[in-house]
């Protein structure tokens, strides 16, 4: 990966290198020396631009890429159609957040045109490999390209040369593999490094686990910047022997607490991809301590009218926020009743009836948020001292799907 180091040198003409930042507030939580590489800092608020940048200098004379990407690649590409001022056909996932989509055409203008085609990424991908085999033009992968690949690894270059030496624990996040598969193959056994991924998009670890590459039977969408069905075959060779034990799988509410807190603690602005290393160092934290940590924040592409939804899950993860069916009798101080169990810390933030045509009894939804997580533990004895007949649906996630 030699070549890594000519490609971080090359893309100096086009950009700086993204800032190593020491966080004072994670060092004193987990008792060790934690930075994090703002690749969130970068033009394109990710760390696709080093791929595309990469890729696109290598074909010479080429006038027409293609590609497919869930958001971040795609603004990497459109930024540098514009600037090497050649064209550029993106596919993106229907369910792509607007706030990608329209910063791809800010950066690409009229150098590019956008298709929004598919539900999942893997669909995007194929509709886009289709066309470019119809069309022509040079296809630029989001992740299984060892261009590509080299060009995500010059994050590395930066890393040590900014830190002034190897840190003891690098944290990746993981989607297709492109960047994690190019950072750990710099460091090589110099650095330990783990890598994390959600769990509605955990690719690598299957792939792991099978030995090879495999398609998930299901795609969560939220982590959008990391919600892969398959990884990537070129990365997968490069990840294939490291230690399953190093990869780590996050649920996609844990995630949203990370957003939230870096949001309103460091004012740090992240997309859930961006979060997943900062987070999974809570899981490793008693072999980190004294140590040099890297994480890498990925991206920052993050559409804020997904804010409350952000909100709402890392409140149910929390344990702060829950919802339940209550069985309220059809009486006159029914309600009152109920209302007089709620303690100084609760506040109701949903109260639906479901049924209100039942002559005894009457199905309410209600969303309760509170301030600690054991005032539901006292909240719940009442409701049971009281007689009143409820069931907390928080984690349910089917019935959760049709009523919250």
């Amino acid at each position: 990966m030699t070549r890594a180091r000519a490609a971080e040198q090359a893309m100096r003409s086009v950009f700086p290198a993204t800032p190593l930042q020491r966080n004072a507030h994670l060092s004193d939580r987990y008792g060790a020396d934690i930075w994090l590489k703002r690749e969130d800092l970068s033009p394109v608020r990710s760390y696709k631009i080093r791929g595309a940048f990469n890729a696109m200098r290598k074909q010479q004379g080429q006038d027409l890429f293609v590609c497919a990407s869930a958001g971040n690649h795609a603004q990497g590409v459109a930024f540098m159609c514009k600037h090497l001022g050649v064209k550029g056909v993106i596919f993106m996932p229907v369910t792509t957040p607007q706030q990608k989509i329209q910063k791809t055409r800010i950066f690409g203008g009229d150098n590019i045109e956008v298709h929004l085609i598919g539900d999942y990424f893997d669909d995007t991908l194929n509709a886009a490999q289709k066309w470019c085999t119809q069309q022509g033009g040079h296809f630029l992968s989001p992740f299984d390209d060892e261009d590509v690949i080299e060009g995500q690894a010059s994050l590395a270059v930066e890393i040590e040369a900014q830190l002034g030496g190897l840190p003891d624990h690098v944290i990746l996040p993981v989607g297709g593999g492109g960047m994690s598969s190019g950072v750990a193959t710099w460091f090589g056994d110099r650095t330990h490094c783990l890598f994390v991924e959600p769990k509605g998009g955990a690719c690598l670890h299957a792939a792991m686990a099978a030995g090879h590459p495999v398609v998930l039977d299901q795609v969560d969408n939220f982590v959008d910047g990391a919600a892969v069905g398959r990884i990537g075959a070129k990365p997968f060779e490069l990840l294939k022997d490291r230690h399953l034990s190093d990869v780590l799988v996050l649920s996609e509410d844990r995630i949203c607490t990370t957003m939230i807190e870096m949001l309103n603690v460091e004012g740090i602005v992240l997309e859930p991809a961006g979060a997943l290393a900062i987070e999974a160092v809570a899981d490793v934290q008693s072999f980190i301590r004294g140590k040099t940590v890297v994480c890498v924040t990925s991206g920052g592409n993050f559409d804020f009218e997904r804010l409350p939804e952000v909100k709402e899950r890392a409140q149910r993860y929390s344990g702060v926020k829950k919802y339940f069916i209550l069985r309220l009798p059809q009486r006159p101080g029914a309600l009152k009743e109920f209302l007089g169990i709620l303690g100084p810390e609760d506040d109701i933030a949903r109260f639906e009836y479901m049924k209100k045509s039942a002559r005894n009894f009457g199905s309410v939804l209600i969303g309760i948020e509170t301030r600690k997580p054991e005032n539901f533990a006292r909240l719940f004895a009442h409701l049971d001292e009281a007689g009143f007949t409820y069931t907390d649906i928080t984690e349910d996630e089917t019935l959760a799907q049709f009523v919250i």
